[in-house]
């Protein structure tokens, strides 16, 4: 079987491996066992349905691997799902957890997460008054497991929006990167459907009386909801500092534009005064003023010189220049 891990615990210890034959496993008034599976076939989870029990629609939904989270209830069974998420060159990449919870009995059924839960049974069993809760504790920590790992999804994306929000104020902003914008923010997008989904499950299990959900236990929940609620916070405050990135750039390109436009005007505007001279003089006439002036060429150019000066200093004292 793809078992990664499974044993039985009595008062917040490990006690034994647990043997997962047909009749092998035994627990004790005070005992759970937690296997934790890592996408098993139809056959590994059937196993488990006869052993302990598992509603059929469950397992179906464990099986096909594509859930939103959410939590059913299977008369006194508990059957969770949570959607890990793990960032791999700026692209959000997607797993599932499903958890079946029942009074004596915690199956975690992983698929697609490269965070294996080998270092969270580390730290519960390093804490056996808090795991001395049962299950139900089990499933809270799971839960607060995924959900830390969002963290450092929303820090890697907040590095880089901070570094194109500099870059923007810079200069230009690239093709690429206007298509990294849209990129990052096509993925917080879909990260946020999963964040709804998620605290809604959060919510659920700490406001509402559902089996193997002992009182006592159902206020732990409510960190897990919290941290769910600031990483959707984060995840907005990101998606709007992407939409301003844009625009920021956008209105200092037109800004730049425009200064552009304003300094060809003012040059069109001082090389328009020798053209119409020039175009003046160039006329095939036999009689204008001043053709046969000893220093008419010199007077035309000097005139030429002080109307391109003159309108020079008006469009430096304007900024145009």
């Amino acid at each position: 079987m793809s078992v990664v891990a499974a044993y039985v615990y009595r008062d917040g210890v490990r006690v034994r491996e647990a043997s997962l034959d047909p009749g092998g496993l035994e627990l004790g008034p005070d005992e759970f066992v937690w296997i934790g599976l890592f996408e098993p076939d139809e056959a590994e989870l059937r196993t488990l349905e006869e052993r302990f029990g598992l509603h059929p629609l469950a397992v179906e939904d464990a099986l096909s691997a594509h859930q939103m989270p959410k939590v059913e209830i299977y008369g006194s069974e508990l059957f969770a799902v949570a959607r890990t998420a793990d960032l791999a060159e700026e692209r959000i990449v997607y797993g599932e957890t499903h958890v079946f919870v029942g009074r004596k009995y915690v199956v975690t059924v992983r698929h697609g997460s490269a965070r294996a839960h080998t270092q969270l049974r580390a730290q519960l069993e390093a804490s056996p008054a808090l795991l001395r809760h049962g299950a139900d504790y089990v499933l809270h920590a799971i839960l607060d497991f995924v959900v830390d790992g969002y963290q450092p999804i929303v820090e890697s994306i907040e590095e880089a929006v901070l570094e194109m929000e500099q870059r923007a104020l810079d200069t230009f902003l690239s093709r690429a990167e206007v298509a990294r914008i849209f990129n990052l923010r096509r993925q917080l997008i879909r990260f946020r459907r999963i964040l709804g989904p998620m605290e809604e499950v959060a919510s659920r299990l700490e406001r509402l009386e559902l089996p193997c959900i002992d009182a006592e236990t159902r206020p732990y929940f409510r960190n897990v909801s919290d941290h769910v609620r600031r990483v959707i916070s984060r995840v907005d405050g990101l998606r709007e500092t992407l939409a301003s990135v844009f625009e920021v750039s956008n209105l200092l390109e037109q800004q730049r534009q425009s200064a552009i436009t304003r300094k060809l005007a003012a040059w069109a505007a001082i090389l328009a005064v020798p053209t119409a001279v020039a175009g003046i003089y160039g006329m095939n006439f036999d009689v204008m003023p001043e053709l046969r002036w000893r220093y008419g060429y010199f007077a035309v150019l000097t005139a030429i010189g002080v109307l391109c000066g003159y309108l020079y200093m008006r469009f430096k004292r304007s900024r145009w220049l």
